[in-house]
């Protein structure tokens, strides 16, 4: 299992003199002390509306949001991010998670893809949604925040200003010990294609030159040459000192996604994973037996058979 002491966390320059034993402590929780970030993403109720959370193929737990809490509780996780207010409505019950608060978020409905021009109404933009202070009162009533996180959509029209956010949400965060992920996903009239290696690549060198510690990312596209980690190989050097983590997607089956996490991290070079409906759509027995299996490759460096053991509940995973 890789694991790091706290005397070889990097802390960033823009963190305090009298912050960064906090930060080193945000940080080691956060990675539980590997480095490596296991972060479970419930911020999609938003950012989806309900479509991620009931239909056919998604268990009847997942209509109600106790579930995401059930699962971040039961099972192995980084974090859990979601928006503020979620987080205040259901964290006095499940203190023991170490929490990212969402700083900001949109809704599916104003339609942004630049496949079909007819349907595009306007460029994504994701505005913040409330300020530093308001996570910093979470934590004074005793919620166990660690991080925040925001999405910027590069190359929409609004870029400038997402980006504007984040940076000054950062050097927030930094100055009390607070970690930030960044979720960048190429997005608008002028991308012609959000899973192009090249572009994410570029995407994840703007999150180290706006100062995140870790950047999510979609994997980007394969071909018949080259696989999906291959290329992601690009993306993980260009965010240099930042973890690159991916975005899990859609729910795939299990050995197909613990397949694709495994060689992300060992072929493409990240730091972790960024992970929601493939967990929280499932029952929270499964639910949280797959939490464990994600994180034995994540953070214990698993192969993919010994990680799906572990699934099955062949093989126990704990920390």
């Amino acid at each position: 299992m890789p694991t790091i002491t706290r005397d070889e966390v990097r802390v960033p320059m823009d963190v305090p003199a009298a912050a960064r034993e906090m930060y080193i402590d945000n940080y080691m929780a956060a990675t539980h002390s590997t480095g490596r970030l296991m972060l479970f993403a419930c911020d999609q109720k938003v950012e989806h509306l309900n479509d991620d959370f009931f239909g056919d193929s998604i268990d009847i737990a997942d209509a109600e949001p106790e579930h995401l809490f059930r699962i971040g509780s039961q099972g192995v996780c980084g974090v859990l991010a979601g928006q503020r207010g979620l987080i205040a409505q259901y964290a006095a019950d499940y203190p023991d998670i170490n929490y990212l608060v969402k700083m900001n978020s949109k809704t599916h409905l104003v339609k942004t893809s630049a496949k079909d021009p007819a349907k595009h109404q306007d460029d994504p933009y994701s505005p913040q949604l409330y300020d530093l202070q308001t996570v910093l009162d979470l934590q004074c009533n005793g919620v166990n925040v660690v991080a925040i996180g925001y999405t910027i959509y590069l190359g929409s029209e609004y870029e400038s200003q997402m980006m504007m956010e984040a940076g000054q949400l950062i050097a927030d965060a930094h100055s009390v010990g607070l970690l930030v992920v960044l979720w960048i996903y190429p997005r608008g009239r002028a991308v012609a294609d959000e899973k192009n290696a090249h572009l994410i690549a570029g995407a994840a060198g703007s999150a180290v030159c706006l100062g995140a510690d870790f950047v999510k990312v979609n994997p980007p596209k394969g071909t018949e040459e080259k696989t999906s980690a291959e290329f992601l190989k690009e993306a993980s050097l260009a965010s240099g000192r930042t973890g690159l983590v991916c975005a899990g997607g859609s729910t795939v089956d299990a050995k197909t996604f613990l397949t694709q996490l495994w060689e992300q991290i060992h072929v493409g070079g990240a730091r972790g994973n960024a992970t929601g409906r493939n967990i929280h759509q499932r029952s929270l027995d499964e639910a949280v037996r797959l939490t464990k299996a994600i994180s034995s490759i994540t953070l214990a460096d698993y192969a993919v058979e010994d990680a799906l053991a572990v699934f099955n509940g062949e093989k126990d995973f704990s920390l």
